[in-house]
């Protein structure tokens, strides 16, 4: 009865049913859109494109978190403080840069598909948690520094043990953004010949299909609300766990 009352296993259960049961739908896009010849989406099947979809917004994600949260980290140690300004600039620049331009540049120079994908996504992603990540750690107290220190811990161990539980609900909120942003993002990703739910978006804006328009946005929708779903959870069960006093 607790499951039925969770609102990530309806999410979960939705998303679900609208991948594997999309070509169900048939005789209902068909009643939407009368003038469509083929209201369903039939050039990958739905479950493929959701996979591919969650492929390349996993590598793409994971490659954002592991660059950001390091020079997030670099630039709030002593010896990198200065450097701090002209990260925060750079990993900007990332994001106001568009996806679409990184794409069209990369593409030439690398090839069509998924690679150029991954760059453009990778590079969107950066800048929350690397603002997420020095927030988090500036954010910890000085006075709890001071007794790390004189307790006798080094700077790294005072990181690992102190700093980073301290911080990592806020570098998580980053996280959050960043992955949410990518899985809306990834959509463009077909644009240079990459499989993913926007595969239908694109084929149906290029031949002015509606109904694939909507069977692509309605799926990326779908797992963008699953995914905030959990790290919602993911959030709570950290909060739990995290120690209230880390120094000991």
């Amino acid at each position: 009865m607790r499951l039925l009352r969770d609102p990530l296993v309806w999410a979960v259960l939705l998303l679900a049913a609208l991948t594997w049961g999309m070509p169900g739908l048939k005789p209902l896009f068909a009643a939407l859109f009368p003038d469509l010849d083929r209201p369903i989406y039939t050039q990958d099947s739905f479950i493929s494109l959701v996979l591919a979809h969650l492929n390349i917004v996993f590598w793409s994600s994971c490659a954002s978190v592991l660059v950001g949260v390091a020079a997030g980290l670099a630039v709030t140690r002593s010896a990198g403080r200065e450097f701090k300004p002209l990260v925060e600039t750079v990993v900007a620049m990332g994001q106001t840069f568009p996806p679409v331009a990184v794409l069209a540049i990369a593409a030439p120079l690398i090839g069509f598909g998924t690679a150029p994908a991954l760059i453009a996504l990778a590079l969107y992603g950066l800048l929350p948690v690397v603002r997420a990540t020095i927030a988090g750690i500036e954010a910890v107290p000085a006075s709890v520094r001071e007794i790390a220190a004189g307790l006798g811990m080094g700077e790294l161990r005072a990181l690992l043990q102190i700093e980073l539980p301290l911080a990592l609900p806020v570098i998580l909120t980053g996280v959050r953004t960043s992955v949410i942003v990518n899985l809306g993002t990834a959509a463009i990703a077909s644009t240079v010949g990459a499989k993913t739910l926007g595969s239908p978006i694109i084929v149906g804006l290029s031949g002015f299909n509606t109904a694939y328009v909507l069977q692509g946005a309605v799926l990326v929708g779908g797992l963008a609300i699953v995914m905030d779903l959990a790290f919602s959870r993911l959030a709570l069960r950290l909060e739990r766990w995290r120690p209230q006093n880390p120094i000991h």
